[in-house]
């Protein structure tokens, strides 16, 4: 039995966590072009927290829509792989968290796109190495929209948020639903 166990948690260890979920990642893209069209509308703090509050909403619907995708395929939720992909998508979340109070603090605002994308698709990548193959590709989307974005004129911010954190999710999350199952 001892040995089983062992088998069966370094297994655990080694696997791919499975349970991202593609139409959650299209609502995320969904609520991410709600979100850019509706900051427009505010000056720099309500603009960043506009984007943290779309941030809060795209976490929940993760964990929502990841935990349901678990649940039907029999995978609990919480496994070794899915800690994996915390520890190595987290890091560039908080940085990107001190950034963007660092950037409103300095007034510097305008390089939030492109730190948001660079960051947020470098988590992608990391966490992507415990997923199906597509997702790090998806990371790299992100990331190279997040570098056209720190270098483009500030009149394009939306327009690339919209791209990025919108189309992006839409696009890679259709195909990871249709590729790997929801």
């Amino acid at each position: 039995m001892d040995n089983l166990r062992f088998i069966r948690e370094t297994m655990e260890r080694a696997g791919t966590f499975t349970a991202v979920s593609g139409w959650g990642e299209v609502v995320i893209g969904g609520t991410a072009v709600v979100a850019a069209l509706v900051a427009t509308r505010f000056g720099p703090a309500g603009w960043i927290a506009t984007w943290l509050v779309e941030a809060g909403f795209a976490a929940a619907i993760a964990i929502a829509f990841m935990s349901a995708k678990a649940s039907s395929a029999g995978v609990p939720l919480l496994s070794g792989p899915l800690r994996k992909l915390i520890l190595s998508f987290s890091p560039p979340m908080l940085v990107g968290a001190l950034l963007t109070a660092f950037f409103a603090r300095a007034g510097l605002e305008r390089l939030l796109p492109g730190c948001w994308m660079l960051l947020y698709g470098s988590g992608v990548v990391t966490a992507g190495t415990y997923s199906v193959p597509i997702v790090p590709v998806m990371g790299a989307a992100f990331m190279g929209l997040g570098a056209i974005a720190l270098f483009a004129p500030a009149s394009w911010a939306t327009a690339l948020l919209i791209a990025g954190f919108g189309g992006v999710h839409i696009l890679f999350g259709t195909l990871i639903a249709r590729r790997y199952g929801g």
